[in-house]
């Protein structure tokens, strides 16, 4: 893992981790205006525990850079709208704490706050901020290293897979097979037992018809018997 100092000279670090605007509260809460998006310069210097010259200085220096995430600076009638905005947000009981500016007011997003925190040298909460910065990116490259580890082994899992249902399909071929044989077989048995069971049929019909048959004769024996004994 770079020292955290690595984000004091490298805009592309310091470009990678922008997002990353939760660890400005990780390390100590920040305070935002009635709006919840915006801070002012006092803000961010309470913040990170240092002058306003201070933070004055460094956005003077790298202007471009904190405009591109979002620090901007209202005049005029954009001033006056934003402050008739938090006004109404701060509530009625607050209205005369509230403080405006004057004649102009530069205002940070998290993002910029975020920023800063990756530019300000001499501050230990900017430099706790980028040592939580670099944590969490080792953390997430780790874990990345980890995913990759364990694709790679499923892949490896996988290729065994493969191969060994290459060499079973010859067997299941086999069997395939053997069960088509035993099917037919099974098929031609079938057939053999229904023939044997209208063949069963058949003489049992007939069986019935001979004992109708001997059930007649006997009658008329016994019927002969009585006319002979009488």
């Amino acid at each position: 893992m770079p020292p955290e100092g690595a984000l004091l000279e490298s805009r592309t670090m310091r470009d990678s981790v922008m997002g990353r605007v939760e660890a400005l509260d990780k390390v100590k809460a920040l305070t935002m205006l009635p709006d919840g998006i915006h801070v002012r310069t006092e803000d961010v210097a309470r913040y990170f525990e240092v002058s306003t010259g201070v933070i004055r200085q460094l956005t003077a220096r790298h202007r471009v850079e904190l405009g591109e995430n979002g620090m901007r600076v209202l005049r005029g009638s954009d001033l006056r709208r934003f402050h008739s905005d938090m006004l109404s947000l701060w509530g009625e009981g607050r209205r005369e704490s509230y403080p405006q500016a004057a004649t102009q007011l530069t205002l940070h997003p998290r993002r910029a706050v975020l920023n800063i925190a990756m530019l300000l040298r001499d501050s230990d909460i900017a430099r706790r901020v980028r040592t939580y910065l670099l944590d969490a990116e080792e953390d997430l490259r780790k874990g990345y290293a980890d995913l990759d580890r364990r694709v790679t082994d499923t892949e490896s899992c996988l290729g065994g897979v493969g191969r060994a249902l290459q060499e079973l399909g010859p067997v299941l071929n086999r069997m395939s097979y053997r069960l088509d044989s035993l099917d037919r077989r099974l098929d031609a048995t079938n057939r053999v037992v229904a023939a044997l069971s209208n063949r069963l049929c058949d003489v049992s019909a007939r069986l019935d018809r001979v004992d109708a048959k001997v059930d007649g004769l006997a009658h008329q024996v016994r019927d002969l018997h009585r006319a002979v004994g009488g």
